[in-house]
């Protein structure tokens, strides 16, 4: 740690109950032993009786010691001095556990290198430091965590799995660290528990909200295990026993989820049986007529503690569901993580536990008569959410969503729903509807992750209230506060201003809540980050989380089909009468205001005077979503062809969109592809989603510049790029691309290549690959708060502060200017006053 960097106050907190021996042990060794100066130290005493209060005070009288009325356990215990402890960071040790010197510096290091991780899991050692306690967290699928490993000689266990940090379900609560922020969030230990696996329901609770537990090798402590337990209890009461039994079964209620908890929570009760009959070696056929009728008993049958503690656990746990049912609710509705994402953490869920021959086999019947193996092998559910049509004749961004929705249906299962009342889609392999905004909230609420484009947010206002935990992805590939500002131009000024205003908060809602983004290049990438460094998105948290901003924010340009286009049927000779020896430029796509058509017909206009065979034809110029306006700029384009006598000629326009199944066959029958814009801002960040098309068929382009695939053309030689507006340079490009044969031939070959990077799969990797893993943006994991924060200015320091501003004051603008710095002041201090009470 560098000389003057900040240090978190680390709370730790230390439990006694009737230990007070081991407990002064313990307080002295984290007075003396430790590394790291900034630690306050708290000791609950669980209402111990005795003298043992006294003893922990006197032997070291600076902890601060807390003496609950009631013993609590240790899960109460911990709350208890967790509510008393002033440190962001809060360290649970036992009492019967020494540290060692690193042992809070090394975590707290983790911690804030890793604003991700919430809770950091201590390695364990024995307390010679031969043999091991916890180096790694289990759990099977009927809910009992256990540590790998503990028991192991540590010269048995192999260094990668003791040595090496990694990502764990819990830490063991004798050695383990969390933010208090985040342990606040969460309500602390589950105090129903009152001891033994509420730190592995607080680690699962932790995973399922998307903050990570992390084992530290380097934070390292030695515990004499179970050396409190043995003082009030022994192994064979049934105590122990009883409360593993029924904190099991709870955790598993709480946090499994609907699907999963169908199939295991019948298995886990019935196996629960079974293990206590095994375990105290009852006879299960005592009691059965089928195997004899003998003289009549009805003595009691004795019962061992170890069979008697496992039917009074599940007896308990059904007495505690009604609590547990309230507590679960919260713990289903607060989940980002899947029971799938978990399972490498659980390392081997079907771990019987216990070596009875009995048990083992009730063990095996019931993971193959509940299909426990596939409980936590449930896809993902993904939802994508658009608002443009879904029909056969889809435009740019049902066509984005669409192939989304394709991809990622190969892991997951997925939703495809649009907003517009136009759905007529194509076969699809998922789940196609439309829906208003009141529609919406159900297939949210099914959903794992959300994936939306442009105006749907706010058609969901529950993403932003009741499912404010719900992983979304934001596809902001369209600027689209850039189109408005061309689009916009033959409103009103107020009108325009007041669209714009609406526009840009509608693409700040997006920036604000979702967990990551796509957008279509590099340029974009860039424009988008400003976006949300303007608006406070790169925070420090996020930055130390991922310097790079590479899993917040990543290029996923439009994509094309990974095959080859092939004829289907006709194309745009036949449909416009275009000769077989003509030569065809396509426009691929619809006619907006940003474009610059005009430009294009002049050009043709000279291209024709030289090449009498030349051919330009317009895809599509009336957009199948009706809710898209029809823009001047399409009349305009006509007018112009006819006062040049081009229209049907040498210019052609196909009034509807054609078919987006059959798009390949114009595409077939044209030589060259061509996109005309003009210079400014939209241009600048555009992504014409045409080209792709253009890349897809193998035809050379003309593009003119200023935008990304400008820029792609030019460096991979895949056509020509000419000035804006400049419709002598066209002219002369359209033909050098369509008469130059071995010009041509060349771009094709290189477009081959380039076309392989753009395919529908390899565009899309990014989006992916964060489905797989999909987890909040680190800016919006619950409960995250800063860790250290600035001493507050006091005394003299205070005095000599205040006099420095005095005279700065005065300096920059006199006594006046020293009255309103002074008014302000007063009222930001009454306001904070107010804020606080």
């Amino acid at each position: 740690m560098a000389v003057g960097d900040p240090q978190p106050l680390v709370s730790v907190i230390v439990v006694n109950y009737r230990g007070a021996d081991d407990t002064i042990t313990c307080l002295r060794a984290l007075r003396t032993d430790l590394d790291y100066a900034n630690v306050e130290l708290i000791c609950v005493d669980n209402a111990s009786g005795g003298d043992d209060a006294a003893r922990i005070r006197t032997a070291v009288p600076d902890v601060r010691l807390i003496e609950s009325p009631v013993n609590t356990g240790f899960a109460g215990g911990c709350n208890l001095g967790a509510q008393h402890a002033n440190g962001t960071v809060l360290g649970f040790l036992n009492n019967d556990a020494r540290p060692a010197p690193a042992w809070v510096s090394a975590a707290v290091a983790e911690l804030r290198a890793q604003p991700t991780v919430a809770a950091v899991a201590s390695k364990v050692l024995d307390w010679d430091g031969t043999g091991t306690d916890f180096v790694d967290a289990g759990l099977t699928w009927f809910g009992m965590g256990y540590k790998r490993h503990a028991g192991s000689p540590l010269a048995d266990v192999p260094e990668a799995e003791h040595d090496v940090a990694k990502d764990v379900l819990f830490g063991t609560g004798s050695a383990l660290f969390v933010r208090a922020s985040v342990f606040a969030e969460l309500g602390g230990f589950d105090e129903r528990f009152f001891m033994f696996y509420e730190d592995v329901d607080l680690g699962w609770r932790l995973n399922l909200r998307g903050w990570r537990v992390r084992y530290v090798p380097e934070s390292l402590t030695y515990h004499r295990h179970h050396g409190t337990m043995a003082n009030v209890d022994a192994p064979d009461t049934g105590r122990e026993t009883f409360l593993l039994e029924r904190n099991a079964l709870a955790a598993l209620y709480k946090n499994l989820s609907d699907e999963s908890l169908a199939r295991a929570l019948p298995a886990a009760l019935a196996l629960a049986v079974r293990r206590a009959t095994a375990r105290g070696g009852i006879d299960p056929d005592q009691l059965d007529l089928e195997k004899g009728v003998g003289p009549v008993d009805t003595s009691d049958v004795p019962v061992p503690r170890t069979t008697l503690a496992g039917v009074l656990a599940v007896d308990r746990f059904v007495e505690m569901m009604p609590s547990l049912a309230e507590s679960r609710a919260v713990e289903q509705a607060a989940r980002v993580r899947t029971d799938a994402d978990l399972l490498p953490l659980l390392r081997k869920a079907l771990e019987p536990a216990y070596p009875l021959p009995d048990y083992l086999r009730a063990h095996e019947i019931l993971v193959e008569a509940f299909g426990i193996k596939d409980v936590f092998g449930q896809r993902r559910k993904i939802l994508v959410l658009t608002g443009d049509s879904i029909t056969e004749r889809m435009a740019g961004p049902a066509i984005r969503a669409w192939n989304i929705a394709s991809t990622l249906a190969a892991e997951h299962d997925v939703h495809l729903m649009t907003t517009n009342p136009l759905v007529s889609p194509p076969p699809a392999a998922f789940q196609v509807s439309s829906g208003k905004h009141r529609d919406l909230d159900g297939p949210i609420e099914w959903a794992d992750v959300v994936i939306l484009q442009g105006h749907v947010l706010e058609l969901a206002p529950s993403l932003k209230k009741q499912h404010e935990h719900k992983i979304v992805v934001a596809d902001v590939y369209d600027p689209m506060h850039l189109e408005l500002l061309e689009q916009g131009k033959g409103a009103p000024d107020d009108q325009r201003a007041l669209d714009l205003a609406g526009v840009t908060r509608v693409l700040d809602a997006q920036l604000e809540r979702a967990d990551f983004f796509l957008c279509a290049s590099e340029r974009q990438r860039h424009f988008w980050l400003g976006h949300l460094a303007a608006l406070g998105r790169l925070s420090p948290r996020l930055y130390d989380a991922d310097p790079t901003t590479q899993s917040l924010l990543a290029v996923v340009p439009f994509g094309l089909s990974p095959q080859a286009p092939t004829r289907t049927g006709p194309g745009l000779r036949s449909a416009l009468g275009i000769g077989e020896s003509d030569r065809v430029v396509l426009w691929a796509g619809g006619v907006y205001s940003w474009f610059d058509p005009l430009t294009l017909i002049r050009a043709f206009d000279l291209l024709r005077q030289r090449r009498d065979d030349a051919r330009l034809v317009f895809l599509g110029m009336k957009h199948p979503n009706p809710e898209v306006a029809e823009m001047d700029i399409g009349a305009r384009t006509i007018r112009l062809a006819d006062s040049l006598g081009l229209r049907d000629k040498h210019v052609f326009f196909n009034e509807q969109w054609v078919p987006y199944s059959e798009r390949q066959n114009w595409l077939l029958d044209a030589d060259c592809g061509v996109t005309t814009h003009y210079e400014h801002v939209e241009t600048t960040f555009a992504f014409r989603t045409r080209v792709l098309d253009y890349l897809w068929a193998g035809l050379p382009i003309v593009t003119t510049d200023g935008d990304a695939f400008a820029d792609l053309v030019r460096a991979e030689g895949l056509g020509v790029v000419v000035p804006a507006e400049d419709a002598g340079a066209l002219a002369d490009a359209l033909e050098k691309s369509l008469y130059d044969r071995e010009f041509a031939e060349a771009c094709v070959e290189r477009i081959r290549v380039v076309a392989q990077r753009y395919a529908w799969p390899e565009a899309l990797k990014p989006l992916v690959e964060f489905c797989r893993n999909p987890r909040p943006a680190a800016d919006r994991l619950p409960g995250g708060a800063d860790l250290t924060v600035s001493d507050p200015v006091r005394g003299t320091a205070m005095v000599r502060r205040d006099l420095a501003l005095v005279r700065e004051y005065l300096a920059a603008g006199g006594p006046g200017e020293l009255a309103r710095r002074a008014a302000g002041r007063v009222t930001k201090v009454a306001r904070e006053r107010l804020r606080r009470g």
